[in-house]
């Protein structure tokens, strides 16, 4: 049942506005307050899916409580009740976000036809936020084990903060993965999520890669070239395998984090970048630091908030679940109906010993599910996922 708020400080009108809206319709939960600070409590303590706002109020004006409402609950679509004496004022409203607004005494048809498209559009914004906050299918994170529940509630709680996230973990156990559902489910959704593996490309164009370069930076330089934390402006960069950066691009990444300002390879020119910045390794840089192979500083700014993705030998109660999936995805994109695993298959592959991880499972599920019977056997497993 919608919930509206009425902020109003003439009692005849609120009684008005109450007996229209539960009248007409018996579907709206009505609530009213008395002025504006009243109204401000309310929408802080309780969801309202519209408010009626009267504009000339005392202690607290309808567009100041307007503006408040933009700050604490910004999805909230606001009416603003005008007398005729406001209409400027109203019209002004709908500039700093109102949706529309109403004339004193309210007519009966405009009230009601107003408030009725207010909540409809109310509905599309919360459906597209939840769309937009769902994770894409190619990145699910599958399993039940209490190592997958904890690294799912950690990043509800981090993805819509700005806070930067390092995430640990052997190869193939899903690092990026990670990385995706924290882009996916923050505020930068909109924005381009930009991966750098690290350890893929040669210490001497890593800085080029990242930061770009202008013509003539060097020998192959022929024309300038924007870079990594150009493309990821407004929303997030991944540096997988940071630990392989070199210690070069490791300054300038702390400078671009100390200033969200990069320069090109060969220019002196600063250019402002609005980045978040996620980054992984498989590596134990703290014995890196030691080394003189890390930097501390930049480990300090990056780990703001550190996530560990388990092995999978840590995890081997998700192993049948993971089975499933892979066997329906890896069916599907062969265009075959999905094969099932006797128990007594599943079984040898929880105990198999996965160093490869996920990455490891997903190959040989694959293997499996071309060279396995029509129902993949424990002698299938011994026959075909062996190394």
């Amino acid at each position: 049942m919608p919930k509206i708020l009425i902020i109003e400080d003439e009692a005849a009108i609120r009684r008005v506005l109450v007996k229209i809206l539960s009248e007409e319709s018996n579907t709206y939960q009505v609530s009213e307050a008395e002025d504006g600070l009243a109204g401000i409590e309310l929408i802080k303590n309780e969801d309202y899916d519209l408010v009626l706002c009267d504009i000339k109020m005392p202690k607290m004006d309808g567009v100041e409580v307007l503006e408040a409402v933009k700050k604490i609950k910004p999805e909230t679509p606001m009416v603003m009740i005008s007398g005729h004496g406001d209409l400027d004022t109203a019209v002004n409203t709908m500039r700093l976000g109102a949706f529309d607004y109403i004339s004193k005494p309210p007519d009966l048809n405009r009230l009601l036809n107003t408030v009725r498209i207010a909540l409809d559009r109310k509905e599309l914004v919360v459906e597209n936020t939840r769309l937009k906050k769902k994770v894409s299918k190619n990145y699910e994170m599958i399993g039940n084990s209490d190592a997958i529940f904890q690294i799912k509630e950690m990043i509800e709680k981090v993805a819509p903060t700005e806070a930067r996230v390092f995430i640990t973990g052997p190869n193939g156990t899903g690092k990026e993965l990670v990385a995706h559902w924290i882009h996916q489910k923050s505020d930068r959704s909109n924005g381009p999520m930009i991966e750098v593996n690290c350890a893929a490309i040669p210490s001497e164009l890593i800085e080029s890669e990242l930061f770009g370069h202008v013509k003539g930076a060097f020998t192959s330089a022929n024309k300038d070239r924007a870079g990594k934390f150009e493309a990821a402006n407004g929303g997030t960069i991944f540096l997988d395998e940071i630990g392989d950066m070199s210690l070069s691009a490791q300054a300038k990444v702390l400078r671009a984090l100390q200033e969200n300002k990069v320069q090109r390879v060969g220019s002196d020119k600063d250019i402002k970048v609005d980045v978040r910045v996620v980054a992984a390794t498989n590596k134990d840089l703290k014995k890196e630091i030691a080394e003189g192979n890390f930097r501390e500083d930049l480990y300090h700014r990056l780990a703001v908030i550190l996530i560990k993705v388990p092995a999978l030998n840590d995890r081997r109660e998700d192993i049948p679940l993971l089975i499933s999936y892979f066997a329906k995805r890896i069916s599907t994109d062969h265009g075959t109906s999905p094969k099932q695993f006797s128990d007594k298959a599943i079984k040898l592959l929880q105990e198999y010993d996965w160093t490869g991880n996920i990455r490891e499972l997903r190959n040989v599920i694959e293997r499996l599910i071309i060279l396995g019977g029509d129902e993949v056997s424990e002698k299938d497993v011994k026959l075909f996922a062996t190394k």
